[in-house]
């Protein structure tokens, strides 16, 4: 039995609000949604579907130059959704890099010739970003629209979590990665056996090279000093030991010179003891100096003028430059090559082993993974019979009892050529060897097609409805908009068509366009789209009514252009009968 409508226990993630510039003919509009269940009325041209178009651009559908209103150079369409941490729109926003504490907002700039730009929280995006995100934030039934469960390739995670298979769909798809990995070392062992002695010479030859010459880590830094030092040793030797020589070793250095001044000095200091911290800075300056005179000494003593160590060099030098030019550009990324050649010799030497080992490990784990595939497979026919029942009983009471559903559940064809073995002639995946596809033959003696070919849209947007309510706690997406659900249906029909609408927003956001007074009437928000000509110029408005400006407006639904007070009356019967 349906729950009390108005009840929400799910509405995430939610849209907050919408807002549209130069679409068409809204010139702009602030739109915030509820949650819950919304409804869009108004007559017939007043522009509801634009407010569809709207969020369909920002959910990444095509941007058209006809939906920039005439006389302006872009149309834009911004909105805000509230996400929950750790959400799968979350997570897609996190590998994306977009920040997102608690809201996204999708912007979306169409410009008159066509060109588009796509935001999302700031960051420039895709529009094929924004499609990416589409199923997780919003669903859309409309003839006009694609929608995601219309898409075959969402429909298997739906009967998954129909029948209660999540847990052995995400086992079976470890252990089916697991076997990819496998797989793919197998590939890369054989490919290596096949050109195994040629490309053993190579690597040899290059491991060869580096060991022949040995380098050491920063060798390169040390000899380009040594090389310098030997190719410029008299220079070197002259410079320093003249150093020297007028520093201390000489006659009249400047040591001898500093030592005459801090001798003065000393004097001048018994008369005036503040210049005594002058005269022990000169002290200290001879005895520094004469520090470095004595080092200097020391080293153009040591200066080694050997022309066979300076060819020794050149030639070290030359032979570790070849080799960084190679596979550098440092020692450090030489050295790491070279354990990798060691490591790859090593894996060619054992490759006959290593082969044999990882077909035994492939057997053996594909045996497991087949077993697996085999039972999700059983369990989902079997979950996809009662799927299609549930479907159909809803169908039913939407006034198409004569509609007949199939959850199809095949095997996936196998490719010409194909990463993983086959399991039953089925090519494996990793959600299984299954494709599943609605079907549904919406009038008796036709034959089931795709969800997608339904001719109508009344149909087509009754049979989503349908599969939402079955369901509603299901798909990811937190906003289901339906459009036209109540095409060519009776009074008596509308009022279960929206009762079934009210019980899918217990779970999720709902925005229903409608005709028909009874849907309007269950919703937990109204709003109405009117037209206004200002200087000539036409424009759409959307207002969100008040309950007394609800009552006239479904009055309007019911009567007519003249509203009287019968009309009156049955409106609020209506709106009563929705508590």
């Amino acid at each position: 039995m349906p729950a009390a409508v108005g009840v929400i226990d799910r509405v995430d993630p939610m849209l907050h609000s919408i807002t549209i510039d130069n679409v068409v003919l809204i010139e702009h509009q602030v739109v915030e949604l509820g949650p819950g269940f919304n409804v869009l009325t108004g007559e017939t041209g007043a522009g509801k579907s634009m407010v569809i178009d709207a969020l369909a651009l920002v959910l990444g559908g095509r941007a058209r130059p006809d939906a920039v209103r005439s006389g302006t150079r872009e149309a834009e369409v911004a909105a805000l959704f509230e996400v929950e941490a750790g959400s799968r729109v979350a997570d897609k926003l996190e590998a994306a890099g977009v920040p997102c504490d608690g809201e996204l907002v999708v912007r979306r700039v169409v410009q008159a010739e066509g060109r588009s730009r796509a935001f999302l929280n700031g960051k420039v995006s895709t529009a094929a970003q924004l499609a990416e995100l589409a199923p997780d934030l919003c669903d859309i039934a409309s003839q006009h629209e694609s929608v995601s469960l219309t898409d075959p390739g969402t429909h298997l995670e739906y009967l998954d979590a129909f029948g209660k298979l999540d847990i052995q769909r995400d086992s079976l798809a470890e252990k089916v990665a697991e076997l990819s990995g496998i797989v793919r070392e197998i590939e890369k062992v054989r490919e290596a056996e096949r050109d195994r002695a040629e490309r053993e010479d190579f690597l040899a030859f290059q491991y060869r090279e580096i060991e022949d010459l040995d380098p050491s880590l920063g060798e390169e830094t040390e000899l380009e000093s040594e090389r310098a030092r030997l190719r410029h040793a008299e220079k070197l030797q002259t410079a320093t030991q003249a150093a020297a020589d007028r520093l201390y070793e000489g006659d009249d250095t400047v040591c001898d010179q500093l030592a005459r001044i801090s001798s003065e000095l000393d004097a001048a200091a018994a008369i005036d003891q503040t210049l005594a911290p002058h005269a022990r800075a000169v002290e200290s300056a001879r005895e520094e100096l004469a520090d470095a005179a004595r080092a200097l000494s020391r080293y153009a003593s040591g200066i080694e003028t050997s022309a066979e160590r300076l060819a020794e060099v050149d030639d070290r030098w030359f032979r570790l430059q070849k080799l960084l030019r190679k596979h550098g550009p440092t020692t450090h990324e030489l050295l790491a090559h070279r354990d990798d050649l060691k490591r790859q010799l090593d894996q060619l030497a054992g490759a006959s082993d290593l082969l044999a080992e990882l077909e035994a490990k492939r057997d053996d784990l594909l045996s497991t993974v087949a077993v697996e595939a085999r039972g999700l497979s059983r369990k989902r026919r079997d979950a996809a019979a009662n799927l299609a029942d549930s479907i159909g009983r809803e169908l039913g009471g939407l006034g198409m009892g004569r509609a007949r559903v199939v959850v199809d559940v095949s095997p996936v064809p196998a490719p010409v050529a194909g990463e993983l073995p086959l399991v039953d002639g089925a090519r494996l995946t990793s959600s299984g060897i299954d494709r599943v596809e609605f079907l549904i033959a919406p009038n008796k003696g036709e034959d089931p097609r795709p969800l997608r070919k339904i001719a109508s849209g009344g149909e087509l947007s009754r049979a989503l409805l349908a599969l939402k309510r079955v369901l509603a706690e299901k798909g990811p997406a937190g906003l289901y908009v339906f459009d036209e659900v109540d095409a060519g249906v009776s009074g008596a029909i509308a009022e279960v068509i929206g009762r079934a609408i009210a019980d899918v927003a217990r779970h999720r956001q709902v925005l229903c366009i409608t005709h028909l007074p009874q849907i309007a009437a269950l919703a937990d928000q109204h709003f109405v789209v009117g037209k206004t000509e200002v200087k000539g110029r036409t424009t759409s408005t959307l207002k969100r009514l008040s309950a007394s400006e609800r009552v006239e407006e479904i009055a309007r639904m019911i009567g007519g252009v003249k509203v009287g007070e019968a009309a009156r009356r049955a409106a609020v019967e209506l709106l009563g009968a929705k508590k």
